[in-house]
């Protein structure tokens, strides 16, 4: 692989004040970044993407889907191809930004898994997840408006086959404002060890608090239970990013 696919384009998007905070959106600006953004904000995120192929090869079914929903730049699809190894399997990943499935289709170009991968540009609200047996949704759902989330994952469970596996991972919230301060506080301190100031940090935040709506844990658990998922266990978490193994 070249240099110039290797280099990775540091995340200066906040370093500057701004008259004015924009809505945060997965555009151009961001795709160019997002390595540098997700490795720098999202604690643990590389054990997550690395358990998402470890899941893939226990949990994939013969002739089944795996999806990778709001696929973004393609980590998990890369990582769950890497490790299946059932036969007519066929990865379906989907993101709603153009800009993001661009460099995820050059990612796949330079690929060597042999699984085939299908990239949707969709709304993942209108697909019909059908014959799956591992659904993935990394820091995904949290962008959903929160009185889509029952309907989209109801739409999840009734596409998986029995024995099927959701992954979901996401930023949450406590609803002990102490504990929700403290581990606030320490993802903060995690950014600014990643090289991020306050003014980024703050920036950043004020970007993402009208499109980024975190639950609860407890949310997370009470609504998977409702649309039919037998169990559902935190297998990780760090601060306030947590990720949810859901089994059907």
């Amino acid at each position: 692989m070249s240099k110039s696919r290797n280099h990775i384009v540091s995340d200066d998007l906040y370093s500057e004040p701004l008259a004015e905070i924009a809505d945060f959106a997965f555009d151009e600006k961001v795709a160019a970044v997002f390595p540098d953004m997700i490795k720098r904000s999202a604690p643990g995120y590389a054990t997550t993407i690395a358990q998402i192929g470890v899941l893939a090869g226990k949990y994939t079914q013969p002739d089944s889907y795996c999806y990778d929903l709001g696929c973004s730049l393609g980590a998990a699809t890369l990582s769950m191809r890497h490790k299946i190894d059932q036969p007519n399997c066929r990865i379906i990943a989907i993101d709603n930004s153009v800009p993001m499935l661009k460099r995820c289709r050059q990612h796949l170009t330079f690929d060597s898994g042999k699984v085939d991968v299908s990239l949707i540009c969709a709304d993942i609200r209108n697909i019909p997840i059908q014959k799956a047996s591992l659904v993935v949704m990394n820091f995904t759902l949290q962008f959903i408006p929160p009185d889509h989330r029952f309907d989209m994952l109801q739409n999840i469970y009734d596409g998986l086959l029995p024995g099927g596996v959701l992954l979901l991972s996401e930023k949450v919230r406590f609803s002990d404002p102490q504990r929700d301060h403290l581990l606030t506080e320490l993802h903060h301190d995690f950014k600014k060890v990643n090289g991020y100031s306050a003014l980024e940090i703050s920036q950043k935040r004020s970007a993402l608090e009208k499109v980024m709506l975190p639950d609860t844990v407890s949310q997370h658990h009470e609504r998977l239970a409702a649309v039919g998922f037998r169990r559902s266990e935190v297998w990780f978490q760090c601060f306030n990013f947590a990720s949810i193994l859901a089994f059907r």
